[in-house]
C-alpha cells in the first residue's frame, strides 16, 4: 500500500461507504464490449484475465479499484507474475486503460472508467430505490397513525399536522410497535405542543 502526502494523480470519487454488498450481479454493456479495441485486439489470454480484474474490482476495497502491486494482482489472477508484467506491457494487456489514483486516506490504487461509470450508476440507482422505499414506508407508518388516532378522535386523525407531529414523536421516542399506549401518549405530547404555542401566542400578544 502506497501512501502519500500529496499527488497530482486523479481522485477516486468513491469512499469506504460506498458500498455493493448486496449486489451479486454487475452490468455488463454487452454490445459496447463486443465492438471494444480491447476485445478486437487483446489475446484470448489477455481478454480472460482483463474480465477477471473487473470482477474482482468489485469486491474489492475501496469497490471498484484494484492494487497496485503487480505481484499480487498475478496472484489473484492465479498466474506467474513474470508471465502477467510481460502480458501488461502489449498495447492491450490484462490492465489496458486501468490508471493509478489517488484514494481515500491516501492510498495509490487502480481504477478503470468503465467500471467507475457502472458503479457510479449502480450506487445511484441503488439510493433512488432506498429513498422510494423509505416514503413508501413512511407513508404506510403516517396511514397507521392516522387510522389508530381515528379510533380515539375522528377530527384529529383530519389533522394532518398533527399526525405528522405524532408520528415523528413516535419516532424519536424508538417506538417500534406502536400500541394503543404509545398512540395515547403521542396524542398527549400534541396536545401538550398545541397548550404550549398557545400559551407562547397570549405572551406576544400582552
Amino acid at each position: 500500500m502506497a501512501l502519500i502526502d500529496s499527488t497530482d494523480l486523479p481522485e477516486y470519487p468513491l469512499g469506504v461507504d460506498d458500498r455493493l454488498d448486496s449486489h451479486y450481479f454487475m452490468v455488463w454493456e454487452r454490445r459496447r464490449w463486443l465492438n471494444s479495441d480491447m476485445r478486437l485486439k487483446a489475446t484470448a489470454e489477455c481478454r480472460a484475465y482483463y474480465f477477471d480484474l473487473i470482477n474482482i474490482a468489485f469486491d474489492q476495497s475501496l469497490v471498484g479499484t484494484l492494487p497496485t502491486d503487480m505481484d499480487l494482482l498475478a496472484k489473484m489472477l492465479f498466474v506467474e507474475a513474470s508471465h502477467f508484467r510481460a502480458l501488461c506491457r502489449l498495447d492491450f494487456g490484462p490492465l489496458h486503460k486501468w490508471s493509478k489514483c489517488l484514494c481515500e486516506g491516501g492510498e495509490i490504487r487502480l481504477m478503470h472508467p468503465m467500471v467507475l461509470r457502472t458503479l457510479t450508476e449502480a450506487i445511484s440507482r441503488k439510493e433512488d430505490n432506498r429513498a422510494r422505499n423509505e416514503a413508501a414506508n413512511a407513508k404506510k407508518r403516517i396511514q397507521r397513525v392516522r387510522s389508530a388516532v381515528a379510533g380515539y378522535h375522528a377530527d384529529l386523525a383530519k389533522n394532518d399536522a398533527a399526525i405528522l407531529f405524532m408520528d415523528q414523536w413516535l419516532q424519536e421516542q424508538g417506538c417500534e410497535y406502536r400500541t394503543s399506549h404509545w398512540i395515547e401518549r403521542a396524542m398527549q405530547a400534541w396536545s401538550d405542543h398545541m397548550l404550549k404555542l398557545n400559551m407562547r401566542g397570549r405572551e406576544t400578544l400582552s
